[in-house]
């Protein structure tokens, strides 16, 4: 198991999320700023029972793109943590690739938030998602849901 790292070197997306959720899901980042981040994920693996894309894949995808957003806007010494996440899913996918493309709409000291939009291989759009973020000051020192929960993350029984 890997620890928590206080502040991921985002410069390698890839090999930061090789053994996370994102990891086994397939997700790839293809281009990142604060301002907009881009991602692909695999329709295969990613299926409910009928073999249509689950929509909890989609909000998986969602979520890592803002959050790589949000902690790209946090800077350095900050953790981000997601404590808001909507979805709507407008048609299936049963196959190929999604594009999920995360656009900044608040950027503040303490909030992040973020609207995704999903799209299919033929650009028609599959899910529009928002999530919001908390942005913290890193507690050093701190390691996995120890540093959420000093950082005051819901769930984490901070108070």
């Amino acid at each position: 198991m890997t620890n928590f790292v206080e502040r991921p070197d985002w410069s390698d997306l890839d090999r930061v999320h090789a053994e996370t959720l994102v990891g086994r899901m397939g997700i790839k980042i293809t281009q990142a700023s604060a301002q907009r981040v881009v991602g692909t994920m695999p329709v295969a693996g990613n299926t409910q029972p009928y073999g249509l894309m689950h929509g909890g894949a989609s909000c998986v995808l969602a979520e890592t793109l803002g959050s790589v957003g949000a902690a790209l806007h946090a800077g350095q010494g900050r953790i981000t943590v997601g404590i808001e996440i909507s979805a709507t899913h407008h048609r299936a996918a049963s196959a190929g690739l999604v594009t999920g493309v995360a656009t900044q709409v608040h950027a503040g000291q303490t909030l992040a938030t973020y609207e995704i939009v999903i799209t299919d291989d033929r650009g028609r759009r599959l899910c529009t998602a928002r999530l919001s973020c908390l942005l913290r000051d890193a507690v050093p020192g701190a390691s996995g849901s120890a540093a959420a929960a000093a950082a005051g993350a819901p769930g984490t029984g901070a108070t």
